[in-house]
């Protein structure tokens, strides 16, 4: 470096957590996405056994935004099947978690930090990304697998009464979670508002 040439500061990283909250057959599962500009790198993916108590779940969690790594990133949580109930454990733990409700619908609503969204357009903001190529995978990425199954299993029905929607799986027995986790995260990058990071009282 030549004498009073300044060094350009390197900028935090950004991440988004999502998390899908799995009840009774369903697992609860979470995706660490990194906002690399436009683009959204999947750094890892986690989901936990069968069973698995929500105070263990947000135990984990509150472990992992906290790490020096993530550097306090924004949380996303379905809240779709668990309630508010669930979701104040989280802010009991310390954590300020975005809230989402899953909807049918066709519009997207909030309210301060708690959002109703149509499943339609999360599926369609994870389309788009991968079309663009704008959504990358690290490689080696545990449950890679698992994600990239549950993603060609992912498919529409739309009632032609209502106009409404649901994403179903493919087969009875497919789950969900890691692709859910993925697309909540995804969504509230492009479209969220920034705001208070998961760890931001601490």
């Amino acid at each position: 470096m030549k004498p009073g040439e300044s060094v350009r500061p390197v900028p935090k990283a950004r991440f988004t957590v999502g998390l899908d909250l799995g009840q009774a057959q369903d697992y609860s599962a979470l995706s660490v996405v990194q906002h690399v500009g436009r683009e959204y790198h999947v750094r890892d993916l986690r989901r936990w056994q069968l069973g698995t108590r929500y105070p263990d779940v947000v135990t984990d969690v509150a472990e992992l935004v906290r790490t020096r790594v993530l550097q306090g990133p924004r949380l996303v949580v379905d809240a779709t099947g668990v309630g508010r109930p669930v979701v104040e454990m989280f802010e009991d733990a310390g954590l300020h978690p975005y809230a989402v409700w899953i909807t049918g619908g066709d519009k997207v609503q909030r309210d301060g930090t708690e959002y109703r969204v149509p499943k339609r357009e999360l599926a369609s903001t994870l389309q788009a990304l991968l079309q663009s190529g704008r959504l990358k995978f690290a490689r080696g990425l545990r449950h890679g697998d698992t994600l990239r199954r549950e993603m060609q299993h992912f498919k529409v029905k739309v009632n032609l009464a209502t106009g409404h929607d649901s994403y179903e799986h493919w087969r009875e027995g497919d789950h969900d979670d890691l692709v859910l986790s993925l697309a909540m995260a995804c969504w509230m990058g492009e479209h969220g508002r920034s705001g208070k990071s998961a760890s931001m009282a601490l």
